[in-house]
């Protein structure tokens, strides 16, 4: 394992990457205990706060908390990108040996952080997942629908997805600079990370209630993250739809039988209702496969397009990192309020 292969020298042993999005009902108590738990590990560490164009007060508590805590690092994003994306920003600039990435909102603790760097570098590990044990905080809905996606991607993209597992998880150096060299467009890193094959482990936890504020995951979202994690991942929904053409092509089959033997004994009023019912399933097959291919080709479209996944606002480490890390006469060596694209996406889920 190579754990500080394009570290820029003097840089942190670990980085802890938040996306956040309206998050100031609970940046308070985020920074109450996440700042004792980071400075209890005794090594260099910095806080990198992805503030997802935010429309409350998510960036003015950080430019506060941050007067007091020089450690806390702020990244603005110029528009709201998604969960995905900001996190993409996290992990490109982070600068530390080991990359934590947690949500904001408590229910994954902070307090897990120090174990994970302990297994990381006792076992030699590149990927550390934090499993959710127990999700008894949950209501039964989420649940069972999180238990229903486990299940589809682990079907899908194979075993190596850990069950439970969502975006809390530590990175080393190498996992780090692997996931920015992936031309994936649409990003679910749940499913990427695993597919990297690195040595990894698993940290067990229980999940908390948020303490405050609100979910930032509805039932739109969750799908989404589904749709992205099947079409990104697999073409089974493709040969699904090979699969419903030819079921569909022996009910034709069947119904055109139906329909000579009736017309032979002279019964074709009767068979009105089985007609009618043969192409309302037709039609409906046909939308299915037709909607299968447009989520195939809307992502092909995407990929095409390139446009840019966010764009920093700034980031208040620019002043000198950005110098140490790109060329004089690049955008990102320009400073801090020099917006900066980045060629990949994904949905906030």
């Amino acid at each position: 394992m190579t754990e500080t292969s394009n570290t820029v020298a003097g840089a942190a042993v670990l980085s802890v990457v938040i996306p956040m999005y309206n998050e100031e009902e609970v940046l308070p108590a985020l920074v109450s205990r996440l700042r004792p738990v980071l400075a209890g590990l005794g090594a260099a560490y910095e806080v990198v706060a992805v503030d997802d164009g935010s429309t409350d007060r998510t960036a003015e508590l950080l430019a506060a908390f941050r007067l007091g805590w020089p450690e806390l690092r702020i990244i603005g994003l110029r528009r709201n990108s998604g969960h995905q994306a900001a996190l993409t920003a996290g992990l490109d600039r982070a600068r530390g040996a080991y990359v934590v990435s947690i949500d904001a909102d408590l229910q994954d603790p902070p307090e897990k952080i120090p174990e994970m760097l302990e297994l990381a570098r006792a076992e030699h590990l590149d990927i550390v997942y934090g499993i959710r044990a127990d999700r008894a905080s949950d209501t039964g809905f989420k649940r069972w629908t999180a238990g229903l996606y486990y299940r589809l991607v682990r079907r899908l993209a194979g075993p190596s997805v850990p069950a439970q597992a969502g975006d809390f998880r530590l990175l080393s150096r190498a996992a780090v600079d692997a996931l920015k060299a992936l031309p994936d467009q649409q990003r679910v890193y749940r499913l990427l990370v695993p597919w990297l094959g690195f040595p990894s482990g698993q940290v067990r936890y229980e999940r908390a209630p948020r303490p405050a504020g609100q979910s930032k995951y509805p039932l739109g979202r969750m799908i989404r993250l589904a749709v992205d994690s099947v079409t990104g991942f697999s073409a089974a929904p493709l040969r699904i739809a090979t699969w419903l053409g030819g079921f569909a092509f022996l009910v034709c089959l069947a119904l055109m039988a139906y329909t000579l033997s009736a017309h032979a004994f002279d019964h074709t009023v009767p068979g009105w209702t089985s007609l009618f019912t043969g192409v309302l399933f037709i039609g409906a097959v046909q939308l299915i496969c037709v909607g299968l291919l447009g989520e195939y080709v809307g992502r092909i479209y995407t990929a095409v397009q390139n446009r840019p996944t966010y764009f920093v606002g700034h980031d208040t480490a620019a002043g000198h990192q950005e110098a140490a890390a790109g060329d004089p006469g690049t955008p990102e060596a320009k400073g801090a309020e020099t917006p900066v694209p980045h060629q990949r996406s994904g949905s906030r889920t």
